[in-house]
């Protein structure tokens, strides 16, 4: 609170008389002020001509048409098939708007967003993240380019399977769908196909929707966009690790063909050939085989890179003719005949090692 306030206005009167003394006596070392007063009609606008000097570029050291190679030096060369980083700033209903440090936001339309089924964008972006995206198209009229991330997962899916198939190796895949032809998976997000012939026989095709099944790689071929598997062919590799050449097996018959029949021995499917049924001639596999018939037949190859068993009854016949005559009789004594037909290869398989080698003499 000030007391007395006629005396501290008689103090400041005096502070001013003794600084304008002082400024007086020094006037020849300082400079008068310059007078800074403006009137604000004479400030042009930011847009008008007036506030800016032609000569501006003149003076900078380049020329104008060296400061436009400049800044083109500062904008990305977009082209399509390119690989960009980009920022999610925006999720729209039919897209995603990305930052790529383009003069325009690059836009990503919704069927674009990933290999797979999506319900929404927020499925697989979030705002503000940054990723790596496929630039599809050149700029549009309005210096928009159109972005994809389905194309990426695309280009990698075929890698993966290719690199699947050279290994050999088995996935297991869900059924979504079955057709005539046979059933469809999804394979890295890829869609595949399992052909009818390719389905274990003991599966009926209908009621696979829904079912995780192994599989082998028939054929990759991006350029075709074809991608076949194979059930059977998983099943039988499976199977052939329990296997041997020379083992007797009890199978039943699926199918009959002219140059042969079909046996199933667990989950897999061998071939009888017609040659390998009898010693004997036969016309037609029909005259002796049926349907669903019970039968023991012994394992005369494996085949894993085709997936086919190869099968035999003729070597089984106790005497030449006895698939004819007397099936039973041969089924009765399969493990005793297929007990002579290993010790013969085994006899075999010494002779060969037994063998010499001819090396031929040095000159």
């Amino acid at each position: 609170m000030i007391e007395n306030p006629s005396q501290t206005v008689k103090e400041i009167s005096d502070e001013k008389e003794i600084k304008t003394s002082t400024v007086e006596g020094n006037s020849s070392e300082i400079p008068k002020e310059e007078d800074l007063s403006f009137d604000t009609k004479d400030i042009p606008s930011a847009d008008s001509s007036s506030s800016r000097r032609n000569s501006d570029l003149n003076t900078a050291g380049f020329t104008q048409e060296e400061f436009a190679s400049l800044l083109g030096k500062y904008d990305y060369n977009f082209k399509p098939g390119d690989l960009v980083k980009g920022t999610v700033f925006a999720l729209e209903p039919k897209g995603a708007m990305i930052d790529i440090g383009a003069k325009t936001a690059a836009f990503m339309p919704m069927g674009e967003v990933s290999i797979n089924r999506v319900e929404g964008l927020s499925d697989v972006l979030q705002p503000s993240e940054s990723r790596e995206f496929f630039i599809m198209s050149e700029e549009n009229e309005d210096g928009q380019l159109a972005l994809s991330i389905r194309r990426i997962e695309y280009q990698r899916a075929w890698e993966r399977v290719r690199q699947l198939q050279k290994e050999d190796a088995t996935i297991y895949s869900e059924v979504f769908a079955t057709n005539r032809g046979g059933a469809l998976v999804r394979v890295e997000g890829l869609r595949g196909f399992i052909p009818g012939s390719h389905i274990s026989a003991r599966k009926i095709k209908e009621d696979l929707e829904g079912e995780y099944l192994p599989l082998k790689f028939l054929e990759v071929d991006e350029e075709r966009n074809r991608l076949v598997l194979s059930h059977r062919r998983a099943l039988v590799e499976k199977k052939m690790n329990r296997l041997e050449v020379g083992e007797v097996v009890v199978g039943s018959v699926k199918g009959i063909k002219p140059y042969g029949a079909f046996i199933d021995i667990g989950g897999v499917s061998g071939l009888l050939h017609i040659s390998e049924i009898s010693h004997e001639h036969i016309e037609t596999p029909h005259n002796v085989l049926n349907v669903n018939d019970q039968m023991k037949v012994m394992i005369i190859d494996l085949d894993s890179e085709r997936g086919r068993i190869s099968l035999s009854t003729k070597a089984l016949e106790p005497e030449p003719g006895d698939m004819l005559t007397d099936p039973q009789k041969v089924f009765n004594k399969a493990e005793e005949m297929a007990a002579k037909y290993k010790q013969m290869l085994l006899e075999q398989t010494d002779e060969n090692e037994e063998q010499p080698t001819d090396i031929p003499e040095s000159i």
